[in-house]
């Protein structure tokens, strides 16, 4: 069995912003230019990024979008339960992990522009998962919001804010 610690020595996992670990893993060399993005995007984007991403139950993914698609994988350990509210408000929340029989999934797609965090769904362990982002992943795309300002934004899921922000 694989401890916490062992899983972010092995895979050289460091702090991310949202919560949790992570390193990623790979940056496409080939490059999408500026001129065949969307407008909402500034500057050129690799193809694709891919990271390991790491939980524990003592953290979460706080609630953050991003411009892209991004296609969760699951790995190993507890599955987890991804939030999704979309620009409208509409909440829905996914199970990924790998018990098919529960309805869980071992990868799902969270659409860009939705805000999105996700929470080991299991007491006193962890969930391994890895995320990939088309077109690549830049810190330019990631928005965080503080509590009141997503609050403000979708004042009837003010209990759910409040349980998968920092602040």
């Amino acid at each position: 069995m694989n401890s916490i610690e062992h899983i972010i020595t092995k895979l050289h996992l460091k702090p991310h912003p949202e919560g949790g670990y992570f390193k990623e893993t790979y940056r496409s060399t080939g490059i999408i230019n500026a001129d065949s993005l969307e407008a909402s995007y500034n500057g050129e984007r690799n193809y694709s990024t891919c990271i390991y991403f790491l939980l524990t139950s003592d953290n979460f993914s706080a609630l953050h979008r991003i411009k892209q698609d991004e296609i969760w994988h699951f790995y190993d350990g507890s599955p987890i339960r991804l939030h999704m509210i979309t620009e409208a408000g509409k909440y829905t929340e996914h199970i990924i992990g790998k018990d098919l029989s529960k309805g869980e999934l071992p990868q799902f797609v969270a659409p860009g522009g939705c805000w999105f965090a996700a929470e080991v769904v299991e007491g006193d362990t962890f969930s391994l998962t890895g995320c990939t982002v088309s077109p690549g992943f830049s810190f330019e795309d990631f928005e965080l919001k503080s509590k009141k300002e997503l609050t403000d934004l979708f004042p009837h899921l003010k209990s759910i804010i409040a349980k998968l922000t920092h602040d």
